[in-house]
Parts: C-alpha cells; structure tokens; sequence
C-alpha cells in the first residue's frame, strides 16, 4: 500500500468518533436518495443527516430506519443552502460532508478528502472529481469571474457552449487529474472544515438555489481560507434530477440568486453597472427559458 493509500486508510473514523458525518438535502428523489446514502456508507460514513424539503415521494420515510441515518423532515421547502445549514447544525464532527442525493459517492472518496483537509489546516473546503453518469468530467471547479468574462459566458454559453469565455469560466483548458486550489467548488459535493464554516455561518440562506456556493466560497476567501480541488476522491453525478422537476422555476431562482451575489460583491465604480447587470439577467431568464424549452437539458448542467 502506498503512502497516501496509507494515510486514507480508516481516515472517517477515530476511537473519539467519526472525523466525518454527512448531510444530504433531499427533494422528491426517493431512489436516488437511497442509492446515495448507500454509497456514503459503503464510503465509511457512519452518520448521515437527510434533510428532507418536504418531499411527497417517500423520501424520508424510505431512508428513516437505515442504520446510522437522522431525518430532518421540515414542513416546507426551504432550499438548499438553508437545508444543508440545518443539517450541519446537527453534527458535531470536524469535518462535514455536504452531498448531493443524485451522486454515487465512489470508494475511498471521503478519506481522500479528509487526507487533503488534514495535510493543510488553511483549507476551509475540498470538493472531488465529479463524473457524469457517462464518464465524462463535470467541471465543479470554477473562477471568479470578472464582468468581462461573466457576460461573455452567461450568453454565450447558450448558443456556443465552447466560447472562450465559457473555457476560461469553466476552467475547461486545465488537467482536472491534478490537485489545484480554486476559486469556488459546486456545492454538488463538499467536505468543510467545521471550523471555518462556522467562522462564516454557512451557507447565506437567501440563496434559495444557486450561488450559495459561489458565496459561500467567496465569504471564506476574505476571511483568509482557501478552496481547493482533489481528484483523488471521486464520485459520479446525475445532474438537475432534483431541479429539473420545475426547470423554469430554478431557472428564476438561478437568476435571481446571480443578482444577489452581483449586489453583494460588485464594488467601487462598477456598482454603477448593476442596473445593467441586472437588466441583462433579466433577458438572460427569457433566453434561458427558452434554451431549455428547446433542447430539454437540465438548467443544472450549464
């Protein structure tokens, strides 16, 4: 066995406990729910907290006696950011891993992460390798755009996924087999430091869906941490199955989470171009509409 093997071996359990517990916010994805809690488990996971946004499929009562397994049911559908926050705030481990329901978490994925978070005490998060169910990389791990770039990728992507901007937004040009930090990781898959979570507060609950992460990553770099990115954990991903029950409601709310973010970190002179960024998102909502009419692809997957 090599050294990091060595060191992954046994890494979510200690004699004082487990170093990881999970939290898992669920919406009407009963089956996949059940898959992914299995595969957590099978990871060395002992303790899993399903908040379940008041799903009507089961979702909580499928998962409730599964050994190991909390069920948070709330009577109403919060979202994702303020589910998940009320799912670490049921743990007690240093470390917290924030899962999506529609993932497979592969073999040896959660003690990579540990691994990585315990080789550098700056690290604030580590996301994994995420897969499509067809191998292919989804690129989880993303800059902070500038203006430029974040209006050349918002409509372009729609009609030329490949632009330049998207690439560079996207990080398509860089060999995702390699460990990187990075600027902001999808909040698909997470593994936070509960000390630094808890320094920002989590997840920013006006965020109903999307953007929660980018914030959240956004909030942990002022305050002096880092975000990186590790291939050594893998887990692999069916996009939007949970928002793509009411696309063009997540559409709305994707946007309207952008205008957030947009108000919270647009400074100096270029605060004067908000109204236009917000005008320009709000054509983006149309044109994205009609980009998923057309094609039929989960919003998720852009």
């Amino acid at each position: 066995m090599d050294e990091r093997a060595c060191e992954r071996a046994d890494a979510t359990v200690t004699a004082e406990g487990p170093v990881v517990e999970a939290v898992v916010v669920s919406y009407n994805v009963r089956d996949l729910l059940l898959r992914c809690v299995a595969s957590l488990r099978a990871d060395g996971v002992e303790r899993i907290v399903v908040v379940d946004n008041a799903s009507s499929d089961g979702s909580a009562d499928a998962v409730r006696d599964v050994p190991g397994v909390e069920v948070l049911d709330l009577p109403r559908n919060v979202g994702f950011g303020a589910g998940v926050n009320r799912g670490v705030a049921r743990t007690r481990s240093p470390y917290v891993a924030i899962v999506n329901p529609d993932e497979v978490v592969q073999p040896g994925c959660t003690a990579a992460l540990v691994v990585a978070l315990e080789r550098d005490p700056g690290l604030a998060l580590v996301g994994p390798r995420l897969l499509t169910a067809d191998g292919r990389t989804y690129p989880s791990a993303r800059t902070f755009p500038d203006l430029v770039v974040a209006a050349g990728h918002a409509f372009g992507y729609l009609v030329w996924p490949d632009n330049p901007f998207s690439r560079r937004y996207r990080m398509a040009d860089w060999d995702h087999a390699t460990s990187r930090e990075v600027d902001w990781l999808a909040g698909t898959h997470l593994l936070a430091r509960r000390q630094a979570w808890d320094e920002v507060g989590g997840f920013d609950e006006a965020y109903f869906m999307y953007m929660e992460d980018v914030d959240l990553c956004w909030r942990l770099h002022r305050a002096g941490w880092r975000v990186a990115y590790e291939p050594a954990g893998e887990a692999v991903h069916e996009i939007g199955r949970s928002t793509d029950q009411r696309p063009y409601r997540m559409i709305a709310a994707h946007h309207r989470s952008l205008v957030r973010y947009a108000v919270r970190t647009t400074t100096g002179s270029q605060r004067l171009l908000l109204p236009l960024i917000v005008a320009s998102l709000g054509l983006r909502v149309v044109l994205a509409w009609l980009h998923r009419l057309s094609r039929r692809r989960p919003h998720a997957a852009l």
